[in-house]
């Protein structure tokens, strides 16, 4: 995958992490929830469940919010150099792990960071160390580059 990285603007990142902060906090104290992506996707795909309607939205805003953005400004150039299948591969062991870890990086590294969760400190400790590998090992062991 490469990135245009001359499109980076700190400004529009921290606008990011901002509103990404926000919408975290409003979805727990509207909801009692914590705003974990999988966690959401998942109780979603239950036949029953509370709360559908919200979690449905939330994870819509998601789908939604690059889209709006792109509408008023241009969005940095990605080019996956990977293949369909091993984008395939990726997500599945991404799905799996979060499953495992009880959360991924929303829920974890997002909300329960910011709860002080000893627990999901340690969650995103352990899936940051996992990416940080995985990049090592195929960019540096596999192909040499």
């Amino acid at each position: 995958m490469v990135v245009d990285m001359g499109a980076f603007t700190p400004w529009s990142a921290l606008a990011g992490g901002v509103l990404i902060g926000l919408a975290a906090g409003m979805f727990v104290v509207a909801n009692g929830r914590i705003a974990g992506i999988s966690g959401l996707l998942a109780s979603l795909l239950q036949r029953a469940g509370e709360g559908r309607g919200e979690k449905l939205c939330f994870l819509l805003g998601i789908l939604a919010a690059p889209m709006l953005w792109q509408a008023f400004s241009a969005m940095p150039v990605v080019d996956f150099s990977a293949t369909p299948w091993s984008l395939m591969a990726a997500g599945l062991l991404v799905g799996v792990g979060t499953r495992y870890g009880g959360g991924c990086t929303s829920g974890h590294g997002v909300c329960g960071l910011s709860r002080l969760s000893p627990r999901s400190a340690l969650a995103t400790v352990c899936f940051m160390a996992a990416g940080f590998a995985t990049v090592y090992v195929i960019r540096h062991v596999l192909t040499g580059a």
